[in-house]
């Protein structure tokens, strides 16, 4: 008997799994009016339309991104905190004149009072949230709860015994869960940005469009920066029964205004050279085909003809030329193109240093993994910090330094309230010793409990924040 499920299947739920197979986009989660809880649900106008050859009428259609939970989670990030944040001078280093911080505790709390000193203050935030991968964080069973209830409740794992789910895939609320456990803090992280400042968020696929989908709701479309994307093994993963090996990660990218942009990338000044000693001085050979066919750019399909010699340069028939005929006219009037020796050559523009408006160039969205690092390179960074692998995929410090690099400098601050193992701070202090800037960062982590028996607990650290903290 006491290997007999004894309880009855839930027909309702298999019947809406099966509908999902034939129509996955007419399945959604919905909160049970009887019972409260988050369950699967059909949408029926959906379905009614998938099922017609004509317009079906319904409620107006809009385009926005709504979730069961969404009002809530507003309440959530609009509740104010009955709480202080205490210093801890004797487990501090230099207390009276450090400009760093480490917080211990509920993070939306965290990020909540630091709006009393740093509103408007914080240059990048940078976070790693959890991915949704399935199991990977926990959260509060009920995010309905007036903000009066929520001051004496947290949205994360705590000691106080209040009721707490690990949001496993399997959870008809798997995706809305995780939406209202982002949605505030992202509200907050906005507060907290200075006018130029920038939020980058380290995700995967699990949850990237709707990552992309509640920020830009939050900070706005047009300061929509983009997404990097990160190559994180080197080597496949040979687990996934589809035989496509998920390599990658995104850090997505939002600016507080249209103020926001990165330092971008130094021009090579390299290819500068000047062997004929123009007085203009150093300059480099550019090319001058276009990219447009005669038909697409007939005023770009021209001859160019060498005034002293007579000889003439037909245009690519493919691509043409980059510059009008006005455009090169003036260029062979200020002998700044490049003729070829060969007569099927092509002329070329000699392209000064001084004549160009930036000598700053974009940064890539691909970011180098051979300069960043690999996952691997931040787990054997820990593992050689604390001399055992203590910590699941952390990221290279080098990653974080080249996004630290990209966005601040001087005395800037920087705020990572998923701290983890600190390695933001770490990066952080790694950039400025590089650059000679002194910039300063804030890192919250919740002191979640380690796994029992895992190696960070052998060695002492019962929390993650422990295992920041040690970092001083």
């Amino acid at each position: 008997m006491d290997k007999l499920n004894m309880h009855s299947p839930d027909l309702s739920q298999e019947n809406i799994a099966k509908i999902r197979d034939l129509f996955p986009g007419c399945v959604t989660e919905a909160r049970d009016e009887a019972t409260g809880q988050l369950r699967l649900a059909v949408d029926f106008d959906q379905l009614r339309q998938q099922l017609s050859d004509h317009i079906v009428e319904g409620p107006q259609e809009r385009y926005r991104l709504d979730w069961p939970g969404k009002r809530e989670a507003l309440i959530v990030s609009n509740a104010p905190v009955a709480k202080t944040l205490r210093p801890v001078s004797s487990e501090s280093l230099n207390f009276e004149n450090t400009k760093n911080l480490f917080i211990e505790g509920d993070n939306l709390d965290a990020i909540k009072l630091l709006q009393l000193g740093y509103l408007g203050s914080i240059k990048l935030i940078y976070i790693d949230p959890p991915y949704n991968t399935g199991n990977d964080f926990v959260y509060e069973d009920s995010f309905a709860q007036g903000s009066g209830e929520y001051l004496l409740n947290s949205m994360q794992e705590d000691g106080d015994g209040n009721k707490l789910v690990a949001n496993v895939s399997a959870n008809g609320r798997f995706h809305s869960d995780w939406l209202s456990f982002i949605f505030p803090r992202l509200r907050i992280a906005r507060n907290l940005l200075k006018d130029d400042g920038i939020i980058l968020i380290s995700i995967d696929d699990n949850e990237v469009h709707n990552l992309i989908a509640v920020a830009t709701e939050i900070f706005g479309r047009d300061n929509f920066l983009g997404s990097f994307v990160w190559r994180r093994r080197q080597t496949s993963d040979n687990r996934n029964y589809s035989r496509l090996s998920i390599d990658h990660e995104y850090v997505v990218a939002f600016g507080k205004s249209a103020a926001s942009q990165l330092n971008g990338r130094g021009i090579d000044k390299g290819k500068y050279t000047n062997p004929d000693k123009d007085p203009r001085g150093p300059w480099t050979s550019e090319n001058l085909t276009g990219l447009a066919t005669a038909s697409q750019r007939p005023n770009l399909h021209f001859d160019i003809v060498n005034p002293e010699t007579g000889a003439s340069y037909p245009p690519s028939p493919a691509r043409g030329w980059a510059k009008s005929r006005e455009t090169i006219a003036q260029l062979i009037a200020e002998k700044r193109i490049l003729w070829p020796k060969s007569p099927t050559g092509r002329p070329r523009e000699k392209k000064f240093l001084d004549s160009l408006k930036s000598q700053v160039t974009g940064f890539s969205s691909w970011l180098d993994s051979d300069a960043t690092g690999f996952n691997y390179n931040g787990t054997r960074e820990v593992t050689e910090l604390f001399g055992a692998k203590i910590f699941d995929f952390p990221k290279p410090v080098q990653f974080i330094a080249s996004l630290v690099d990209q966005v601040t400098s001087e005395e800037d601050i920087i705020l990572d309230f998923f701290a983890g193992s600190a390695s933001t701070a770490h990066a952080a202090l790694k950039q400025s010793s590089e650059d000679g800037s002194n910039r300063s960062f804030i890192m919250v982590q919740i002191a979640e409990p380690t796994k029992a028996g895992s190696e960070a607990a052998q060695l002492g650290y019962a929390t993650i924040a422990d295992i920041g903290e040690s970092q001083r």
